[in-house]
């Protein structure tokens, strides 16, 4: 007899002694049936369920779904992208509008942000030629693709920028020679491609986790982006508030401003529109702690960002406040989805509710329903 490793997960079979092979003596509780399935006995005629109520397990007590192998390396990458992807913006906005110190603090931020973030990708994929692998090919129906070119674009864009901006800190004391120049001339033009590619980058992470099949993140696929940009204006621009001088942060202000308004409408709004079970892990738990008090500290920090224009302590102190509701809400994306991939009920349920909706929708004819 042959054995393999899932034997393991097997429940023992029961004993069949002889008289179990040969039928032996009916227990005094059996009930039996007739053809149509009516149990006789004293129950009379009438008709009884044969089949137990379903529970919610898979084979070998496996998840339905694998749950993605990724732990807070990722979450930190998907945090500090959007922190780099609206920094790029403030950073455009302080270079159009004559703002020195925003526009400087932008980019130092932003190149700041993105280089520890792809250390954290880097981390989680183990080996830094797995990411040089993904820049080998661009497939534009894949979002890990077409994020890894936007990563490196936005990267190249803010590195020549804050170059610029960090040999003028040093007094032109980078041994730079006839480079200077062209770094000089070439510095504007890498600032706006930067903002070209810095609202992407704080979006498509979004569209990495909604590509998925697992069912929070999937169930959230329509509002995910606008939680995830929005999310990423409240928190660059918390950033540049608190390392700008006041005078120079009023962008600063608006874009947190603007980021917070959209956090609570597009966060609130995917609750609402999702699946009762499949929002339930964000709801519970540590991810539903979490986004509670990202909701408390961004109410918290909009309510200092109004005072921010009078008070430096207000402007740090809400600006911290608004880095830190962003980070809670990125993490906390991050643990729901993987929780709701590891329980089969978070599949099961709304896959069943889905199928109701369409048979009663009238569609039963489809490679998705068969006629009930």
């Amino acid at each position: 007899m042959t054995t393999s490793v899932y034997d393991s997960y097997r429940p023992p079979e029961p004993s069949r002694g002889r008289r179990a092979r040969r039928g032996g003596d009916r227990p005094a509780d059996r009930q039996s049936y007739d053809r149509a399935g009516r149990r006789g006995g004293s129950e009379g005629n009438r008709e009884m369920s044969m089949v137990p109520d379903a529970e919610f397990t898979s084979y070998y007590g496996r998840p339905v779904v694998k749950p993605a192998p990724w732990g807070d390396d990722v979450a930190a990458y998907l945090f500090l992208g959007g922190v780099a992807g609206g920094s790029g913006l403030l950073a455009l906005g302080g270079q159009l509008t004559g703002r020195e110190a925003l526009r400087r603090n932008a980019r130092l931020g932003a190149l700041g942000a993105v280089v520890v973030g792809g250390v954290a990708l880097v981390r989680d994929l183990g080996r830094p030629e797995r990411f040089l692998n993904m820049l080998r090919t661009f497939k534009v129906t894949s979002p890990m693709s077409v994020g890894s070119w936007i990563l490196s674009a936005f990267g190249a864009g803010i590195g020549v920028a804050a170059a610029s901006e960090v040999d003028r800190l040093t007094g032109n004391r980078l041994p730079l020679g006839p480079l200077r120049r062209v770094l000089r001339a070439v510095e504007a033009p890498a600032g706006v491609e930067a903002a070209v590619f810095g609202g992407p980058l704080a979006a498509y992470t979004a569209v990495l986790l909604a590509d998925t099949a697992t069912p929070t993140w999937n169930d959230a696929r329509h509002e995910l982006p606008f939680v995830f940009v929005s999310s990423a204006a409240l928190a660059s621009g918390g950033l540049a508030m608190i390392t700008t001088p006041v005078a120079e942060a009023g962008p600063a202000r608006i874009f947190a401003l603007l980021g917070v308004a959209g956090d609570i409408t597009a966060v609130r709004t995917m609750k609402a529109r999702m699946d009762p079970v499949a929002a339930e892990p964000l709801r519970q738990g540590a991810p539903g702690t979490m986004l509670e008090w990202s909701e408390r500290l961004v109410i918290a920090g909009a309510a200092g960002t109004l005072l921010a224009g009078r008070s430096r302590i207000a402007a740090v102190l809400s600006g911290t406040a608004l880095l830190t509701a962003s980070a809670l809400t990125r993490f906390a994306t991050l643990h729901a989805g993987i929780a709701s991939a590891k329980d089969p009920r978070y599949t099961i349920e709304p896959q069943k509710r889905r199928l109701e909706a369409r048979r009663a929708a009238g569609i039963t004819h489809d490679a998705i329903t068969t006629v009930g």
